[in-house]
């Protein structure tokens, strides 16, 4: 008790807060000496100028209540004198003046909010001052109509998702809110595998490229390392090794999805869905070749998966399958929902199996079966697209995925 009294004392805070400026000003600093260039704070003022932050929220918080605010305006006023000159010198960019800002910021917070969030605010600082031509490069490689798409669904999500009414419609309970917080998640993991897809993908190699996929569309990379083996055959076991990977990529995603719409609902299905996961790396280890794991390459994924259509079209799936497996489990029992789930197999399962899990309840052994009998309908069907779309590969790929499908049988029973 007296060490944390100690830890979170005014003393304590003030030297962090001298710490973390000295640490933006150090990388200043050397940013300085590297581009030898005149900076308006090194080391020293960074430091003074945390520190000044500091004892502007100490002030304030004796009731002198103007300090953080005037403290803020001496630090735009003097940034901007300082930028006026450096650039009549040629030297433009405001970088420097902004991190100098936040580095006020910064030691305000050291003593008002929790030390991890003066600390984070500095780290960032500094990460986003060193990295500045990492941050360039990879801004660089973004597709125009890429960068715009992340944009406007920003844009919708952040106008729209607080707007939409927090509460039940209709008999089958539709949340209009909860239903787009739902779209938003899948479609934000779906795209950060797009872009590690897009931007490491022809570094790190055809492979684990695939794997990158796999968080995006299982589905799609199948199609996409489809054609590759239909315009250049040799390709072969390069596509059904890719199709393998990004299956099994699918299964660890699809969980993650659940945890983040039902959290308790991973406990009543992890280890169905890890075991076919490492059933499908398996296969997938056992279907590659030497030469084809040496060859370079990544998959070309066929669309954004952070556009708009898609978000949409995945809000009116999630809510069609909300209801049609509320009627058909009313009208047909659970031999309805089982049969549901083998039809839904062809098409995208995840808003099947997140109308499932999403009313938060514990999940039964028959809701358990549907998703795994829909997993088992999505694998075969994606040995099927593979084999017609590269006939010399047909039996090769059928016969695989027909094993990893069978391997679901057991599971299902075992639960």
């Amino acid at each position: 008790m007296i060490v944390a009294d100690v830890l979170d004392s005014d003393l304590v805070r003030l030297i962090v807060a001298g710490g973390l400026g000295l640490l933006v000003g150090m990388e200043r600093e050397r940013h300085g000496a590297e581009a030898a260039t005149p900076l308006p704070a090194g080391v020293r003022t960074h430091t003074l100028i945390s520190m000044c932050g500091f004892a502007s929220a100490w002030l304030f918080r004796h009731h002198v209540g103007f300090v953080i605010p005037a403290g803020i305006f001496a630090i735009a006023v003097w940034t901007g004198i300082a930028y006026i000159f450096k650039a009549r010198q040629g030297h433009v960019g405001f970088t420097s003046e902004v991190a100098a800002l936040l580095t006020f910021l910064t030691g305000a917070l050291a003593l008002l909010a929790p030390l991890w969030l003066a600390a984070a605010l500095a780290v960032a600082n500094t990460l986003v001052l060193s990295e500045k031509t990492l941050l360039e490069q990879h801004v660089a490689l973004l597709d125009r109509n890429e960068f715009l798409a992340v944009v406007k669904f920003l844009i919708v999500s952040a106008i729209i998702l607080p707007a939409l009414p927090d509460r039940a419609f209709t008999t089958f309970a539709l949340n209009p809110r909860h239903i787009w917080k739902i779209v938003v998640i899948v479609s934000t993991i779906s795209f950060g595998g797009y872009v590690l897809a897009r931007q490491l993908g022809p570094a790190v190699g055809f492979a684990v490229s695939a794997l990158l996929g796999g968080l995006v569309s299982s589905t799609a990379v199948t199609i996409a390392a489809g054609r590759l083996a239909c315009d250049n055959p040799s390709q072969a076991n390069r596509a059904l090794h890719a199709t393998l990977l990004a299956g099994a990529v699918a299964y660890v995603r699809l969980l993650f999805l659940i945890w983040l719409v039902h959290p308790l609902a991973p406990g009543e299905l992890w280890w169905q869905l890890s075991a076919l996961a490492l059933a499908g790396v398996a296969l997938a280890l056992g279907s590659s070749s030497r030469s084809a794991a040496q060859l370079p390459g990544a998959l070309q994924l066929p669309r954004n998966p952070f556009d708009l259509i898609p978000a949409a079209l995945f809000a009116a799936a999630f809510t069609l399958l909300t209801i049609l497996t509320a009627v058909v489990r009313t009208t047909f029992g659970v031999t309805g929902l089982l049969v549901l789930s083998l039809l839904v197999g062809c098409t995208d399962i995840t808003p099947f199996v997140l109308s499932l899990v999403h009313r938060g309840a514990p999940l039964d052994s028959y809701a358990i079966h549907a998703i795994i009998l829909a997993c088992m309908s999505n694998t075969l069907l994606r040995g099927v697209y593979l084999g017609l779309l590269v006939p010399g590969l047909r039996m090769r790929a059928l016969w695989r995925h027909a094993l990893w499908a069978a391997f679901h049988l057991p599971l299902i029973l075992w639960v």
